[in-house]
């Protein structure tokens, strides 16, 4: 298994408020955005207090254990149809739809309508992708070897 996605890119979408909110210790308030903001972009962590940044700390391995998932979840699909894996380089498609899976996991407590949740919506469009990749009906891009290797057919002929 393998992250498909940065500590950095996490930073930007969906960003350190809402991984504070949903990672942070239950039965505890979020950790400081702030705080997680500059753990996820590799800054200084020298002007919070220790306590608080053991608290972010945690969120963070909560964070990479949900990234973790959502790798093996879109390595499970790949694998089915012969990528070899880990994907390297990582297309940017497979990096969003990990970060839409592992935010769908974080919010595990949300209580919304499913259809109406942008949260579920972003989780469902990953997955329905996922598995039209694996079916073979759906490419990773330009770059993806499997898709092009498999079905790519060339005629030539010499000029009449």
């Amino acid at each position: 298994m393998s992250y498909y996605t940065t500590h950095l890119e996490l930073a930007e979408h969906p960003g350190a408020l809402e991984l504070s909110e949903v990672a942070s210790d239950e039965q505890a308030p979020p950790v400081a955005a702030e705080l997680l903001d500059a753990l996820l972009r590799g800054q200084s962590t020298a002007a919070w207090m220790p306590d608080d940044v053991a608290a972010a700390q945690r969120a963070l391995a909560r964070i990479d254990a949900a990234v973790q998932d959502a790798g093996a979840v879109i390595d499970g699909h790949l694998a089915k149809r012969g990528y070899a894996l880990p994907l390297a380089p990582v297309p940017p498609l497979v990096s969003a739809w990990c970060r839409q899976i592992a935010r769908y996991g974080l919010h595990k407590n949300r209580r919304l309508v499913e259809d109406k949740d942008p949260i579920h919506r972003g989780y469902a469009d990953a997955a329905k992708l996922l598995a039209l990749t694996a079916a073979g009906k759906f490419s990773l891009g330009g770059g993806d070897v499997v898709a092009n290797d498999k079905h790519d057919a060339r005629f030539s002929s010499a000029a009449p």
